[in-house]
């Protein structure tokens, strides 16, 4: 057990002998640095699984993807119209800056990742004359989170030999999935048994590469072995371990027998089963095994990467933005904020946007039924506005027969 676990238990003992209120069940779901043991024998903790190439490619992908979106402050105007509001104080902190040490993307990406590894991200608030100027990420594993007598919420955690105890107001957390308010479901937990299979196979496969592929052989002798002879045949079987030595001829003498066991390279490889692994892990984190670059079934998805985004997108990563985009708005606006029509957004209008001939196909429609203006599309494509792009046209060649002729 690492310091930081033995500093939260030392905290969770101390504060059950001081305190009549009780760490609740529903503690904030880490998973703890020293993991836990799937029924494959194998200890299943963040580093462990992020050695898989499935969950490091799923995981990433998400929190890589989501990361680097744009993630604005919107102002809606008496019109009812919305338009991002560089000027709010908020903005800056999560599109450019949350703290002096991390980009945007960088902060984000540790949430996000927190998120699909340990069902919570935490950050530490700090404000200013009442404004936000600062979001100080915490580690999911060392944070404690209980529900005082109060109703209020209380966050314990420790770093860099310090603890440090807040409120709800004091710390913005992101809940997983499970909607519970003391913490989401980690997917580290509740997957051990498919992360446990996964590092088990992999785990069996290294071994039969480390044996030059080659599974145990029999070595048989006629006689009982003295104590001198066992050793001599021990050192004879280390000789001829390993990957380098796979092809060597091997010296029989002195009545031993060698009696080799055929294995398939199928069987070698373990192919099923680590390829069932994949889609599992892909399963647990709503990824399109096709994504992270496994191929598996491919008939049973769609064949083109933009519908593959798509569903990425719709079905998987929706849920995902709103998650913590309503956090965002739940946690870190005042009331007055969102009176004053203040919300924040992640844009991801770039995810959609599709090939260069989608969008230019999208654009001609939206321009010829009056939809959108010529300088609208120039802003979305990055480009300076021209004269008389801010007229609304459209075409004029479904008209009436009987207007044929006039004007």
């Amino acid at each position: 057990m690492g310091l930081i676990s033995k500093a939260l238990s030392s905290v969770g003992l101390q504060l059950k002998s001081e305190s009549s209120v009780k760490w609740a069940d529903g503690r904030a779901q880490g998973g703890g640095s020293e993991g836990h043991v799937g029924n494959a024998g194998e200890v299943v903790s963040a580093r462990s699984s992020l050695s898989l190439s499935a969950v490091w490619g799923c995981a990433n992908l998400i929190s890589g993807t989501l990361s680097s979106l744009p993630f604005e402050v919107q102002r809606r105007d008496s019109d009812g119209f919305t338009e991002t509001d560089p000027g709010h104080p908020l903005h800056a902190v999560i599109h450019e800056s949350p703290n002096f040490d991390q980009t945007a993307l960088d902060f984000w990406d540790f949430m996000n990742l927190s998120i699909e590894l340990w069902g919570n991200a935490y950050a530490s608030v700090q404000r200013r004359d009442g404004k936000i100027v600062a979001l100080y990420p915490v580690h999911p594993e060392a944070m404690s989170v209980r529900r005082l007598g109060s109703g209020r919420i209380e966050y314990r955690w420790s770093d860099g030999g310090k603890s440090f105890v807040r409120l709800d107001r004091d710390v913005f957390h992101i809940r997983g999935p499970g909607g519970n308010a003391l913490g989401g479901m980690s997917t580290l937990r509740f997957g051990v048994q498919a992360f446990s299979s996964a590092l088990a196979a992999d785990r069996a496969a290294a071994g039969m590469f480390r044996n030059g592929l080659r599974p145990s052989a029999l070595i048989k002798f006629k006689e009982w072995l003295s104590a001198p002879e066992r050793e001599a045949a021990e050192k004879i079987v280390e000789k001829y371990l390993g990957a380098v030595n796979s092809g060597k001829p091997f010296i029989a003498e002195g009545g031993m027998e060698y009696d080799h066991l055929s294995i398939s390279p199928e069987d070698a490889q373990m192919l099923e089963t680590r390829q069932f692994s994949v889609e599992e892990i892909c399963r647990y984190f709503q990824v399109p095994p096709a994504l992270i670059g496994h191929a598996g079934a491919s008939t049973a998805w769609p064949t083109s990467v933009d519908q593959q985004v798509l569903m990425f997108t719709k079905f998987y990563l929706r849920r995902r933005v709103k998650r913590i985009e309503q956090a965002v708005r739940k946690q870190l606006l005042t009331p007055a904020d969102r009176a004053a029509g203040v919300s924040v957004r992640i844009n991801m209008d770039g995810l959609m946007r599709g090939d260069s001939a989608s969008r230019a196909a999208f654009y001609q429609i939206m321009v010829q039924i009056g939809a959108m203006t010529i300088n609208e599309v120039r802003k979305l494509e990055g480009r300076r506005p021209v004269a008389g792009g801010d007229e609304v046209r459209m075409q004029m060649q479904n008209i009436p027969i009987t207007e044929t002729g006039e004007g």
